[in-house]
């Protein structure tokens, strides 16, 4: 999956991601507000396929799933950062969103183009052409995605879907 970069810095909040005076709304809604602390245009301009770029401890404070939701939502294609707040990761994972831990993130800048192969542990700044190895996602986590999710993913296992 490729696409343009989302640049973001350290210890980006889910509170930031997902702000809490609109997760009592419908993810429609939460999602138009999504990193508006930050970028206040992110919502409206991000892309199908985008991806976010961060550095350390991405998405921590409260565990709320939103924030992985509301970034699936807008068509972010992965997250990639330096690290990340472990219930996030699970989240995100849990919501169908890939993420990657890259500790290169500062080479890469906003508006390049990125594929992320999170499968095979491959990231290609196609802008610069530059390739990173990422840890590989185990292929329990791998499976939740490719099936849309947790929820869907636990459906299929007990033949519900």
């Amino acid at each position: 999956m490729a696409g343009r970069v989302w640049k973001f810095g350290d210890g980006v909040d889910t509170d930031i991601i997902a702000p809490g005076v609109w997760l009592k709304f419908p993810v429609e809604e939460m999602a138009k507000h999504c990193m508006e602390a930050l970028d206040p245009e992110f919502a409206s301009n991000v892309r199908p396929g985008d991806v976010v770029v961060a550095g350390e401890n991405f998405a921590i404070g409260s565990a709320r799933e939103q924030s992985g939701l509301c970034l699936k939502h807008l068509g972010v294609s992965a997250v990639v950062a330096k690290s990340f707040s472990r219930i996030f990761y699970r989240n995100a994972f849990n919501m169908g969103l890939p993420v990657v831990m890259l500790p290169e993130t500062d080479d890469i800048s906003a508006g390049d183009e990125l594929d992320v192969d999170w499968m095979a542990g491959v990231v290609r700044n196609v802008t610069t052409g530059k390739d990173y190895s990422v840890p590989k996602v185990p292929e329990h986590l791998i499976a939740i995605v490719q099936d849309g999710g947790l929820m869907l993913h636990l459906k299929k296992k007990l033949g519900k879907a």
